[in-house]
C-alpha cells in the first residue's frame, strides 16, 4: 500500500490561455521590457511575445479585477476580490512580490493607480460605501481614506501635473479629490447645461487642470477644474471603456469595437475598427487600450488579446485568446497528439497545441457546449451539448458527422470505448445511452438504475464494462454494450479500468477529506505509469495525490492559479502536462509534470512563490508519519490562557453596575487606608510554559517575568527591581541587542507589548490593539528597531513592529497550529523564521504584509526553538525529539541528535552554540555543531554554597539558556533560575513554585519566615528577611491548599486534597502525625490560639473538624454548613470558631464540642478575634466590589494592629481596606502584580510585610508595608479606587452648559421656525382668472404696461447687478461655550479667534479681519503652534457628524495665519466634534479630543497627516486637554469630574488618575482649566474656584478661592512662567475675573475688566508682551495693559442669539442689530465697529429704521415695541398690544404708518401722525399662522405679508382688509422686498429643504438680485425676479446653522446677514458686475 505522505513529483504551471476582458478594464500594458502585463482568473501574466514565454504571478487567492503599472513600468499593483481582499505589488521580471497591502477594503478591490512619482497608490473597493484609500505602498501604510460614492465607481487617476489631486468616475458622477494630511475631499464635478448627467466610464488627467472623460453613451466630456467645459460628441458608438494616455497623446476604446487615437488637445489621429479586420467579427467590444510609441495593445470582451501596429493599422496580430463569457466544462484530450480540446458555453470548440502553445482551430456551434471527448483512433470528437443533444465532428477539418438528439437534458460526460466500436453518452436524464461508432452512432443500449445525473464514466480496458458516478453520490456498474446493471460485485475484482476519471471509488477514497460528507470535487484523472492523481476542486485547487489512495485524507500537493471552481482535469496522452479548466473564469490552464527523478534536480530552480504553499498545508489526516508529541509540549499547545473576564471588561461592567452604585453612593463611602504597600520581593520564575525569556541585562543584573511583572534582580544585592505596567500574565521576553531595554507581551482580549527600559523600569514603547487574546513570542532585529511578536488567535498572527514609533509595518497569519519562536534574521532584517508545532517558516516583508514558505523537509517535525548562524542564510532550530536541524535558506541539510527529549532552548554564541533540553543538560557546541564541546549537568551535587535555596529534583528540564559575564543563565520548568560557571559550579538565584496553583500560605508567629504549600506537591519554607530564600522544602503525596503554624512556631498543619493532614516539625519537615478523615479536598486548618490546644480542621464536604493536639484526637465536629468550606478564624479565647462558606454563609461555632451558635451583627464586631482572614460580615462588607458578579473576593487578612485589611480577588489585585470596612464599596488602594486570582494573603507577625500567593502565576509575592506618616510617592503606586467619588464635582450654570449644549450640524439641521404647510416649490400654482375662463389674450397688449415690481429708489441711473459676494467684516466671537481660543500672532500685532465656521485674524492697527473659511461647520476650537519653526500656525477644530472619515466627518484643520493656506486636514474618528486641540513642544505633534461619548483622545502627526495614537479619553465630556510645553510625550487632561495624566508610549496613550488622598478631604472636583511650571508641576482650574497643584499625578497642594467663581481658562506665559487665570466672578476693589501670578501660583495681581457686567465671566486668556488678551463669555475681546490695567475692548458682538432684528441705515452704511440678549447695537461698517449699544432689558426680536432713518422701531420677545429717537436714543413711544413675540415691524414709505407683526397671526397698524400714545387704528385678520416678513408697497397702500403657513398675502392699509384679487397684486410696486414667498421668488428654494428652510431674503435696492439665507447656514445670491423653481445662485458659507436675517446697505454696497445659532453678524462687499 502507497504510503500516507505527499506524492514527490510535482507540477509547475507552463502557460495560461486567456486574458479577462469581461467586467474589468483597463488591465492590460506593456512593461519596460516590452512585455505585456495583464491578469486571467487569480494569475498575473507577464507574456514575451517575442520569445513566446509567460512568467506567472502566483500572489493572490482569488480572482483579480484590477491592475495598474507604476509609471518606471517594472512594478505592477494588483487588486482582487474576495472577503479579506489585498492588493500585491510585485515585480514583473521576477514575478515576486514587492508589498502586499492589506485589511482595508472588503468585497474587492474596483480600480488602482499609481501616482506621478510612484510613491502612492490609490486603490478603490466594492463595498458599499466604495472606500477610496491611498497607500504609501512600500510600507504598506494607508495615508487617507474617505467613502468613495454611493454608485460603482468604475476608474481613478492621479492628476499627473498637479500633486496630491485625484479624480473618480462612476455611475452618473465624477468627482474631483485633493488629498490634504489624511482627508480626501471630494468636489462633484458640476454637469451644467453642457452635457448630461450620466455615467463616466473612464479618465484621463492632462495640463492646466482639464480632465478627460468617456461616457456611457460613446462622448468624450472634457473638464476644466470641476466644470465641464465641451464634449466630443460620438467619438464611439457607445460606451467607452477604455482611455489611456501617453507621450503621443489619447486612445480610447469603446463597446463599437474601434480603437481611437487622439493628440495631446483631443484632436482625432486615426480609427482602427478591429471589427472590420481580417480576425475581427460582429460585437468586438474593446475593454482595455495601451498606446505605446507605434504599438497598441487591445484586450476584448471575450478574451482575446490584439496587437496593432500604427502604420499597418488594418492588420492586428491577435497575440492571445480564450473562451469568452459563459462556463467552461468541456476538456478532452487527443489520444496521440499533444492536443487539448476544449467546449465551452460561449458555443465554440477550440483545439489547442499543448506544444505551440497556440490556439490551432475553432468551431462555433449552434448550442452550449458540455463535454467533449475524442476517439480513440484520434478521428472523431463527440461533444455533448446543454440541451441533451451530442454532436460528432472530423477532427481534422471540423466537418460534422452526425447530430443526435435523444435527450432533453444536458449531457454531462461522453466517452469512447478502448476498442473505438462505441460511445457511452451520459446526461442530466439519469442515464448512459451507448451507440455503435461504426454503426454511425445507432443506439445500440441504454444503461438506467441511476437515481440522479451522470457525472462521472469510465470504461474497462476490455471495452466490456462501464463504471458510473452520480450526483447522489453512487456507484454504478453497467455490462456492455447492452447497459444491464452489475449487481454482483465479485465478477468486477479482476476488471481493469482503462482510465480513472471517477470521483467515487476504493482506489480514491483519499481525495475526500476525513470527516466530512462533500461533493466538492468536480474532476479526478489518475496518471497509472507515475502512480499520480489530479484532482479538480471547487475552491480552485488543483491537487496531486498518490495513485491509489485508499484511505480518506490523503496527503496531496496543492497548487493556486484558478480562482474560483475549477470544471475538469485531465492528463495529455503522453502524461508530459495536466490540463485544467475554470468555470467562471474561463481559461485554460497548462502544468508541466515534474516526476521524482526530475523534482531533485529542480530544486536549485527557485520555487514559484505563493502565498499558500504548494506542499500539503491543510492534509488533515491523522499524522501517522509524526512521532508522538512529548508530555510538555502536549501540556503547552493545549495552554489557551483565555479568559472569563479580562481587565479590559471591567470598565463596561462597572458602567453596567453603575445603578447598584448610585443606590449606595448616598451614604458615606469608607475612605482609603493611609498606609500602603510596596512590591519588594518575587519568588517565583515562569517556565513551565515559556521559554528563553532569562537575561543578562548591560549591567549584570539578571531579567526574567512571573505572573504579571517583569523583573531586574540583582545577584550581588540580592534585590529586586520591577515593571508594572502589565496588567495580566507576561508569556514572553526579549531582549534588545544592547542589553537595556527588554519587550515584554502579555495576555489579554487586545493584548499589548510593552518595551521597557531595565533601568528606569519605564515604558519606552506600548503596542497595542493588534494581537488578540495575548502574546507568545517576541524578538528584536539585529540593529534593534524592528520587533516580531505572534499572537495567541487563532490564526497565530505574525506581526513586524517599528517599535520606537509604535507603527505596525507588516503582519501575516503564521499558521494554525502553535508557533513558539519567532527570530528576525540578523544580517537582514526584512527577513524572519518561525517555528512551532509541526511548523518550520520562512517569511519576509512585503510591505504591510509577510511571504512565508515552509521549511522543505519531508515530514515536518514540531520544532521548539530557533537561531540563525553565522551567515545569513545558515538557521538551526530543536525539534521536540532532541535532534538539532541545520537549514540553508529553506532546506534541510542535516541533523544532529543532542538531547534526550525536546530541545527547549538554544543560544548562538560568537564561536558556537548553547543548547539546553528536558533532559536537564547544558550543551556546548562548536559553530556547524560537528563536535559537543561540553556538556554541564544540572544536579545537586554541584549546587554551590552559595545558592538562594534548594534543587528539587535533578536534571530538571531547562527552559532557558542566556550567556553572559562569564556564566551560563539556566531557568528550568520547575521555576528555578540557576547560573552556571563554565568550571561546573551552579548557583540556584531565584526559585518559586512549579506548575499547579499555589493556596496554602501561614507566616510564622514570631519569626521572619512563611510557609506555602501548592498543587505542585511540595512544601516550602521561605525566609523573608533580606536573604530571600527558600529554606527548606519537603514533598508531599498529594497537592495540598493550605497549612498553618502553630502559636510557638514550633509545628506546621498541612491540608491535603485527599482529605487527610499532617502536622510536621517546622525546622526539619519530618511527620509528626497524620490523620485522615475525610474525602474531600481540606480548605484550611487553624491552630486554635495561645498554647494552641485544639486545630480546627475544615473540609470541601461542609465539616469543621476539631482536633486536640496533645492527645491527638478528634473532639469535635461542626455541621449545619450548607457548602464547602472557605475559611475559618479563632476568637482570642481559643472559645468560637467563625466560618465562611461557597454559598457566602457566615457560621459561629463553640470549641471544642463544634456546636452552631447565632451570634446577631452587632455581637461579632464586638467579639476579640485573634486572626481575621474571612471575606464576609458587616465589619468588611465594603471590601466587596461592585461588579462582585464576576469576581470573588478570594482571600483577606487582617493586619495586626487592626488598621489595615488586605485583599486577594480573582481579577489579580491586591486590595487594601481601613479596618472596619463598613458601609457597601469603600475606597481602597490597589496593586497590580498577580495576574490571575490572588489565593491568600497574610501580614507578618509585625506588620512589616505583606505576603500573597497567586493561584495561576505560582508566586510567592512579599510586599513591604509603608506606614502611614511615610509619604514618598513612588510611580506604579496604587490605583485609587474603582468608583469615581459620587461628590458631585460643583455646579456652575456656564459650565453645565458647554458640558450639555449638543452642537447641531448644518448638513442635519432643521427649520429654525415651526412651519406648517406646504412647501412653495411643492405648491400647485393657481390658475389665473384669464386661464380659468379660457381668454386667450393678444400676445402684445394695448394696456398699460406691467408696473415694477419693485420701487428702484437710490441707485442712479445705470442699474447693475451684483455677480459676487465677499466676507468683509464679522461682527461676532464665540466665547459662550467655547475657550482658550483667543491668541497673539506676530508679537501681538494680529489676534486670532474665531466665530461661526470662520477663523478671523485681526490686524490691531488697521482693525482689517481676514479669514480663513474652509472648515464645513462650526469651529469648536483654537491653538496656535509656539514652536519657533511653526510661525503662525494654527490648529482649528470644527463640528461634524459620524466619524466615518467622509465629508461631514468631524476635521481638524491645520492653517497659516497670514497666507490662510491650508497645511493639513485631518478627518477623525471624534464623531460629534473637536472640543480641544493642543500642539506639543517641538509642535510636529498635535493632540485632539472628541465630543464622541468615548471622548476619545488622539495624537496626530498633523504635516503627514498621520494618527499616532488613540485612546479612549473619560466616559464624561473633557474640555481641555494640553501638552506640557516641554514635552513632546506627556500632556493632561482636565473635565467633567477628571483630571489625567498622560504619557505616549510609541503609539500607545498611557494615564494615571490624579491621585488626591494626599490631601485631607479633597474631593474630585470637575476640572476646567489647565497650566503648567517647572519640576513637572500642573495646575489645573476648578469650577468651585480653586486652583489643584499637582506634582506628576500627586495633588500636593490647593490654591483656594483662585477666584470666586469657575476657573474657566489658563495660560502659561513660555518665556517666563507667569500663569494668568480667567474666571468668573463679580468685580470688586481687590479682585477681577482676570489674574496674573507668579509661576507657582503663590502671589497674584488681579484685574479689572471694564464692561459694565455685574459678572464678568472669562473664557479664554492669553499673554503678549506687557499685554493680556481677554475673550469673554459676552463675546468682547479686551486687551489688558499690564502696567496701568487700562482695558481696550477689541471685539464686541451680541452675547446671546439668535440675532432676529436686522435694520440697515437708509442712506449711510450702518446698521442696528436686535438679538435676544435683550440689546439693541449700531454698528459702523466703514469704521469696522459698535458705535452703540442700548440694553432693553428684555429678549428683542424685530427692528426697523423710519424712511428718513431718524427713528427706529423695536419689536420685542413679550409682545412690547417701543420706537425711540436716533439722535438722543430717548423713548418716543412705547405700546404693548400683544402678548407674544412680535416678528417683524416696519414704518411705510410716507412715514405715516406703523405696522407690527406678530406671532399671534396678527398685524396692527398705528398712525404714528397721532402723536406717541400709539394707539391702534386698525389690524389684518384672517392670517393663518405666525407672520414672518412684511413689505410695503411703493405707495403704502399695501402691505404683503409672508406667514409660518408658507401663504404670502396682501392687505390694504390702513384698512386691514385682504387683497385676492391676483391680478390686482400683480400690478403693485412694493417698496422692500423682504419675503420668502410669492411667484417671484419660487426659485430660491432648493430641492433639499424637506427638513430645512429659506428663513429670510432680501431684494437689492436696484431690484435686479434677491439674497437669502437658509436655515442650513448659506447666504445665496439670486437674480430677481426668480420664478422659475430650483433658480441658479451663489452661494456663500462662513454662518452656523440657521440664518435669522438678511438685508442690503443703501447703495447696494454691502449684505448684511445674521447669524441664529453662531450670534454673529457677517457684512458681505458686493461686488457688482461691470459695464
Amino acid at each position: 500500500m502507497a504510503d500516507r505522505t505527499a506524492p514527490n513529483c510535482h507540477l509547475r504551471l507552463e502557460w495560461v490561455y486567456g486574458y479577462r476582458g469581461h467586467q474589468c478594464r483597463n488591465n492590460l500594458y506593456y512593461t519596460a521590457a516590452k512585455e505585456i502585463v495583464y491578469f486571467v482568473a487569480g494569475v498575473g501574466v507577464v507574456y514575451n511575445t517575442r520569445e513566446h514565454k509567460q512568467k506567472f504571478y502566483l500572489g493572490h487567492n482569488d480572482d483579480v479585477i484590477s491592475l495598474a503599472l507604476h509609471p518606471e513600468r517594472v512594478l505592477v499593483a494588483t487588486g482582487q476580490v474576495g472577503k479579506e481582499p489585498y492588493i500585491c505589488v510585485w515585480d514583473s521580471y521576477t514575478v515576486q512580490t514587492v508589498s502586499i497591502l492589506k485589511d482595508v477594503h472588503t468585497h474587492g478591490i474596483a480600480c488602482l493607480a499609481f501616482d506621478l512619482e510612484g510613491q502612492c497608490l490609490v486603490s478603490v473597493g466594492l463595498d458599499s460605501k466604495n472606500t477610496i484609500c491611498v497607500w504609501d505602498w512600500r510600507r504598506g501604510k494607508v495615508l487617507a481614506a474617505a467613502p468613495g460614492h454611493t454608485d460603482r465607481i468604475f476608474d481613478i487617476s492621479w492628476d499627473l501635473y498637479q500633486p496630491s489631486k485625484l479624480v473618480s468616475c462612476g455611475v452618473k458622477h465624477i468627482k474631483f479629490w485633493s488629498l490634504c494630511g489624511n482627508a480626501l475631499t471630494p468636489k462633484r464635478g458640476v454637469f451644467g447645461k453642457t452635457g448630461d448627467l450620466q455615467t463616466i466610464l473612464c479618465l484621463a488627467c492632462a495640463k492646466d487642470e482639464v480632465t478627460y472623460s468617456g461616457a456611457l453613451n460613446g462622448d468624450i466630456y472634457v473638464w476644466k477644474g470641476i466644470n465641464l467645459m465641451r464634449t466630443v460628441q460620438g467619438a464611439h458608438g457607445s460606451g467607452i471603456f477604455s482611455m489611456n494616455a501617453c507621450e503621443e497623446g489619447f486612445a480610447t476604446g469603446g463597446r463599437d469595437g474601434c480603437v481611437r487615437l487622439w493628440d495631446l488637445n483631443f484632436k482625432p489621429i486615426t480609427v482602427i475598427d478591429l471589427r472590420e479586420t481580417d480576425q475581427g467579427y460582429k460585437g468586438l467590444s474593446v475593454r482595455s487600450v495601451c498606446w505605446r510609441g507605434d504599438h497598441i495593445l487591445v484586450g476584448t470582451q471575450d478574451s482575446e488579446i490584439f496587437e496593432v501596429v500604427v502604420h499597418d493599422r488594418n492588420k492586428p496580430f491577435l497575440i492571445m485568446q480564450g473562451h469568452c463569457e459563459g462556463e467552461l466544462w468541456a476538456l478532452a484530450v487527443h489520444p496521440t497528439k499533444p492536443l487539448a480540446i476544449t467546449g465551452s458555453d460561449d458555443r465554440s470548440v477550440r483545439i489547442w497545441s499543448l506544444i505551440d502553445h497556440a490556439l490551432i482551430a475553432r468551431c462555433n456551434m449552434e448550442e452550449p457546449i458540455r463535454c467533449a471527448a475524442v476517439s480513440t483512433d484520434g478521428i472523431h470528437l463527440a461533444l455533448g451539448m446543454k440541451d441533451g443533444s451530442f454532436t460528432v465532428l472530423r477532427v481534422r477539418d471540423m466537418t460534422e458527422v452526425v447530430h443526435i438528439k435523444d435527450r432533453k437534458e444536458a449531457i454531462h460526460e461522453l466517452k469512447y470505448s478502448p476498442d473505438g466500436a462505441h460511445l457511452a453518452v451520459g446526461s442530466n436524464d439519469n442515464s448512459v445511452d451507448i451507440y455503435g461508432v461504426v454503426q454511425r452512432y445507432k443506439k445500440v443500449g441504454e444503461c438506467i438504475g441511476s437515481s440522479s445525473f451522470i457525472t462521472h464514466m469510465d470504461w474497462s480496458t476490455d471495452s466490456k464494462y462501464l463504471q458510473i458516478n452520480d450526483g447522489s453520490g453512487r456507484r454504478l456498474f453497467f455490462r456492455m454494450p447492452s447497459g444491464k446493471e452489475v449487481t454482483n460485485r465479485e465478477e468486477l475484482k479482476l476488471v481493469q479500468w482503462a482510465s480513472w476519471t471517477c470521483v467515487l471509488g476504493p482506489e480514491v477514497n483519499g481525495i475526500w477529506p476525513k470527516y466530512s460528507d462533500i461533493n466538492d470535487i468536480n474532476s479526478v484523472d489518475a496518471n497509472f505509469n507515475n502512480q499520480v492523481l489530479v484532482t479538480a476542486d471547487d475552491y480552485g485547487l488543483v491537487k496531486l495525490l498518490r495513485y491509489p489512495c485508499v484511505k480518506k485524507g490523503a496527503k496531496f500537493k496543492k497548487y493556486l492559479g484558478h480562482s474560483a471552481h475549477i470544471t475538469n482535469a485531465r492528463w495529455s496522452h503522453d502524461y508530459q502536462w495536466v490540463i485544467t479548466i475554470g468555470g467562471a473564469d474561463h481559461s485554460v490552464f497548462q502544468w508541466k509534470f515534474v516526476p521524482e527523478r526530475k523534482s531533485k534536480e529542480a530544486l536549485h530552480i527557485a520555487p514559484q512563490e505563493t502565498l499558500a504553499d504548494s506542499n500539503s498545508e491543510e492534509s488533515d489526516s491523522d499524522q501517522s508519519d509524526v512521532p508522538e508529541m512529548d508530555s510538555e509540549i502536549e501540556q503547552e499547545t493545549q495552554l489557551t490562557y483565555r479568559r472569563q473576564v479580562y481587565k479590559e471588561d471591567l470598565p463596561q461592567l462597572k458602567e453596567q453596575c453603575k445603578e447598584k452604585q448610585r443606590v449606595t453612593a448616598m451614604k458615606k463611602r469608607e475612605r482609603a487606608p493611609g498606609s500602603g504597600v510596596k512590591l519588594h520581593f518575587v519568588h517565583g520564575y515562569r517556565g513551565y510554559d515559556c521559554r528563553s525569556n532569562l537575561f543578562y541585562t548591560q549591567t549584570g543584573e539578571i531579567v526574567y517575568h512571573v505572573a504579571a511583572v517583569g523583573i531586574v534582580y540583582n545577584r550581588q544585592q540580592n534585590t529586586q527591581r520591577f515593571y508594572m505596567g502589565h496588567d495580566d500574565d507576561i508569556l514572553c521576553l526579549a531582549i534588545h541587542p544592547l542589553k537595556d531595554f527588554v519587550a515584554t507581551g502579555q495576555v489579554g482580549r487586545e493584548s499589548s507589548i510593552h518595551i521597557w527600559d531595565t533601568e528606569t523600569l519605564k515604558p519606552m514603547s506600548v503596542l497595542k490593539g493588534f494581537h488578540q487574546l495575548g502574546v507568545c513570542a517576541l524578538d528584536f532585529s539585529a540593529d534593534g528597531k524592528r520587533l516580531a511578536s505572534v499572537g495567541l488567535d487563532d490564526n497565530h498572527t505574525i506581526m513586524l513592529w517599528d517599535w520606537r514609533k509604535g507603527e505596525k509595518l507588516s503582519a501575516m497569519r503564521g499558521s494554525k497550529d502553535k508557533i513558539f519562536v519567532v527570530k528576525i534574521n540578523p544580517y537582514l532584517p526584512d527577513k524572519l523564521i518561525t517555528a512551532g508545532v509541526k511548523h518550520m517558516k520562512f517569511w519576509h516583508k512585503a510591505g504591510g504584509g509577510l511571504i512565508g514558505r515552509k521549511g522543505n523537509m519531508g515530514k515536518t517535525e514540531t520544532m521548539m526553538c530557533a537561531v540563525y548562524g553565522w551567515s545569513e542564510e545558515m538557521v538551526f532550530s530543536g525539534t521536540c525529539t532532541g535532534d538539532i536541524c541545520i537549514w540553508r535558506d529553506m532546506f534541510l541539510i542535516k541533523t544532529v541528535k543532542a538531547h534526550d527529549g525536546p530541545v527547549f532552548s538554544m543560544h548562538a554564541l560568537e564561536k558556537g552554540f548553547v543548547t539546553g533540553g528536558k533532559d536537564g543538560i547544558v550543551a556546548l557546541w562548536d559553530d556547524t555543531f560537528e563536535r559537543c564541546l561540553k556538556t554541564y549537568a544540572i544536579k545537586r551535587a554541584v549546587l554551590a554554597p552559595g545558592s538562594k535555596g534548594l534543587l528539587l529534583e535533578d536534571n530538571p528540564s531547562i527552559r532557558a539558556i542566556s550567556l553572559g559575564h562569564g556564566h551560563i543563565l539556566v531557568g528550568t520548568k520547575n521555576g528555578e533560575i540557576l547560573e552556571v560557571d563554565k568550571s561546573g559550579p551552579i548557583t540556584l538565584l531565584v526559585q518559586g513554585h512549579m506548575e499547579g496553583e499555589v493556596w496554602g500560605l501561614a507566616t510564622h508567629p514570631h519569626l521572619p519566615l512563611c510557609a506555602t504549600v501548592s498543587d505542585d506537591k511540595t512544601l516550602r519554607i521561605w525566609d523573608l528577611s533580606p536573604s530571600h530564600c527558600m529554606l527548606a522544602v519537603r514533598k508531599l503525596r498529594k497537592g495540598s491548599r493550605c497549612c498553618c503554624f502553630s502559636p510557638d512556631g514550633k509545628a506546621l498543619a498541612v491540608g491535603l486534597n485527599d482529605g487527610s493532614f499532617l502536622i510536621v516539625n517546622a525546622d526539619t519537615l519530618e511527620d509528626l502525625v497524620s490523620f485522615h478523615h475525610r474525602k474531600d479536598i481540606i480548605s484550611d486548618i487553624r491552630f486554635s490560639p495561645g498554647a494552641g490546644k485544639y486545630l480546627a480542621v475544615a473540609s470541601g464536604d461542609t465539616f469543621v473538624d476539631i482536633y486536640n493536639v496533645m492527645s491527638s484526637k478528634r473532639v469535635g465536629v461542626c455541621k449545619g454548613c450548607l457548602n464547602y468550606i472557605t475559611h475559618l478564624d479563632w476568637d482570642k479565647r481559643g472559645k468560637l470558631l467563625q466560618v465562611n462558606t461557597g454559598a457566602k454563609e457566615q457560621f459561629f461555632f463553640e470549641a471544642p464540642r463544634g456546636k452552631r451558635q447565632t451570634i446577631p451583627a452587632t455581637e461579632v464586631e464586638k467579639i476579640d478575634w485573634s486572626t481575621w482572614t474571612c471575606v464576609l460580615g458587616t465589619s468588611v462588607e465594603g471590601i466587596w466590589p461592585v461588579i462582585s458578579e464576576v469576581t470573588e473576593v478570594t482571600a483577606a487578612c487582617l493586619s495586626n494592629d487592626r488598621k489595615v485589611l488586605a485583599t486577594g480577588d480573582d481579577l489579580g489585585y491586591v486590595k487594601l481596606f481601613r479596618y472596619p470596612v463598613k458601609g457597601k464599596y469603600a475606597k481602597f488602594k490597589r496593586y497590580v502584580a498577580h495576574s490571575t486570582h490572588v489565593t491568600n494573603v497574610r501580614w507578618t507577625h509585625d506588620d512589616s510585610l505583606l505576603v500573597t500567593v497567586g493561584g495561576g502565576d505560582t508566586c510567592l509575592m512579599i510586599w513591604a508595608h509603608e506606614p502611614e506618616g511615610h509619604r514618598e510617592f513612588k510611580l506604579c503606586d496604587s490605583e485609587e479606587s474603582d468608583i469615581e467619588s459620587e461628590d458631585d464635582g460643583g455646579y456652575d450654570s456656564d459650565v453645565t452648559r458647554e458640558n450639555e449644549i449638543n452642537y447641531t450640524i448644518k448638513a442635519l439641521s432643521t427649520n429654525m421656525r415651526p412651519m406648517t404647510g406646504v412647501k412653495p416649490h411643492l405648491q400647485l400654482k393657481e390658475p389665473s382668472v384669464d386661464e380659468r375662463q379660457g381668454v386667450v389674450r393678444p400676445p402684445v397688449s394695448r394696456a398699460l404696461p406691467q408696473p415694477e415690481k419693485l420701487q428702484t429708489n437710490n441707485v442712479g441711473k445705470k442699474k447693475r447687478p451684483i455677480e459676487d459676494l465677499v466676507l468683509e467684516l464679522v461682527f461676532g466671537y464665540r466665547g459662550n461655550d467655547c475657550r482658550n481660543n483667543v491668541h497673539y500672532l506676530n508679537e501681538g500685532a494680529d489676534i486670532i479667534y474665531h466665530t461661526a465656521s470662520v477663523g478671523i485674524v485681526l490686524n490691531l492697527t488697521t482693525s482689517c479681519q481676514s479669514f480663513y473659511v474652509e472648515h464645513s461647520d462650526d469651529i469648536l476650537c483654537l491653538t496656535i503652534n509656539q514652536h519657533p519653526k511653526f510661525p503662525n500656525v494654527v490648529a482649528t477644530g470644527q463640528v461634524g457628524d459620524t466619524g466615518d472619515m467622509s465629508a461631514t466627518s468631524p476635521s481638524i484643520h491645520v492653517w497659516d495665519a497670514m497666507t490662510k493656506q491650508t497645511l493639513s486636514v485631518l478627518r477623525c474618528f471624534h464623531s460629534g466634534g473637536v472640543c480641544s486641540v493642543s500642539f506639543s513642544a517641538t509642535g510636529k505633534l498635535l493632540l485632539s479630543v472628541g465630543l464622541d461619548p468615548e471622548h476619545t483622545i488622539t495624537i496626530w502627526k498633523w504635516q503627514e497627516g498621520a494618527k499616532v495614537a488613540s485612546w479612549i479619553g473619560h466616559t464624561q465630556r473633557i474640555f481641555v486637554a494640553e501638552f506640557r510645553p516641554d514635552s513632546d510625550t506627556h500632556f493632561v487632561s482636565v473635565g467633567i469630574k477628571h483630571v489625567r495624566f498622560w504619557t505616549l508610549a510609541g503609539r500607545a496613550l498611557l494615564s494615571k488618575k490624579g491621585v488626591l488622598s494626599s490631601i485631607e478631604d479633597a474631593r474630585m472636583q470637575t476640572m476646567l482649566s489647565i497650566a503648567f511650571g517647572a519640576n513637572n508641576l500642573t495646575f489645573t482650574g476648578t469650577i468651585s474656584g480653586d486652583v489643584c497643584v499637582w506634582k506628576e499625578h500627586i495633588l500636593v497642594r490647593i490654591v483656594a478661592k483662585a477666584h470666586t467663581g469657575p476657573v474657566f481658562t489658563m495660560y502659561t506665559t513660555l518665556r517666563d512662567g507667569l500663569i494668568v487665570t480667567g474666571g468668573k466672578e463679580r468685580p470688586s476693589k481687590e479682585g477681577g475675573a482676570l489674574k496674573l501670578w507668579d509661576q507657582e501660583l503663590k502671589r497674584c495681581r488681579a484685574f479689572r475688566l471694564e464692561t459694565g457686567q455685574i459678572i464678568d465671566c472669562v473664557r479664554s486668556v492669553c499673554r503678549g508682551k506687557g499685554k493680556i488678551l481677554v475673550g469673554t463669555r459676552n463675546a468682547e475681546i479686551i486687551e489688558v495693559g499690564e502696567k496701568n490695567a487700562a482695558c481696550n475692548i477689541l471685539v464686541n458682538g451680541h452675547m446671546d442669539g439668535p440675532i432676529w432684528g436686522l435694520a440697515t441705515h437708509p442712506s449711510r452704511d450702518v446698521f442696528l442689530s436686535a438679538a435676544e440678549d435683550g440689546t439693541v447695537r449700531l454698528w459702523d461698517i466703514p469704521e469696522k465697529k459698535m458705535l452703540n449699544k442700548v440694553n432693553l432689558g428684555h429678549p428683542a426680536r424685530a427692528i426697523g429704521y423710519s424712511p428718513e432713518g431718524d427713528m427706529v422701531a423695536i419689536g420685542m420677545k413679550n409682545g412690547e415695541f417701543i420706537i425711540l429717537l436716533v439722535t438722543s436714543l430717548k423713548i418716543w413711544g412705547k405700546k404693548r398690544d400683544r402678548r407674544s413675540p412680535i416678528q417683524d415691524i416696519r414704518f411705510s414709505p410716507n412715514s405715516r404708518y406703523l405696522a407690527v407683526g406678530s406671532t399671534e397671526s396678527a398685524v396692527d397698524f398705528y398712525d404714528l401722525t397721532l402723536g406717541p400714545q400709539l394707539n391702534r387704528i386698525n389690524s389684518c385678520r384672517d392670517i393663518p399662522s405666525f407672520v414672518m416678513q412684511m413689505d410695503f408697497s411703493a405707495d403704502s397702500t399695501y402691505v404683503q405679508i409672508s406667514t409660518g403657513a408658507y401663504k404670502r398675502l396682501v392687505y390694504e392699509v390702513p384698512s386691514g382688509k385682504q387683497i385676492t384679487e391676483q391680478s390686482h397684486i400683480d400690478r403693485i410696486t412694493w417698496a422692500t422686498w423682504t419675503s420668502v414667498l410669492g411667484d417671484e421668488v419660487v426659485g430660491i428654494w432648493s430641492r433639499n429643504t424637506d427638513k430645512a428652510d429659506v428663513t429670510c431674503a432680501c431684494v437689492s435696492h436696484s431690484g435686479l438680485n434677491i439674497v437669502t439665507g437658509d436655515d442650513f447656514g448659506m447666504v445665496k445670491l439670486f437674480d430677481f425676479p426668480c420664478p422659475e423653481k430650483f433658480a441658479k445662485h451663489k452661494r456663500f458659507l462662513g454662518h452656523a446653522a440657521h440664518l435669522t436675517n438678511v438685508r442690503f446697505t443703501n447703495g447696494d454696497h454691502f449684505v448684511v446677514s445674521a447669524g441664529g445659532d453662531d450670534r454673529s453678524l457677517f457684512v458681505w462687499r458686493c461686488v457688482h458686475m461691470p459695464h
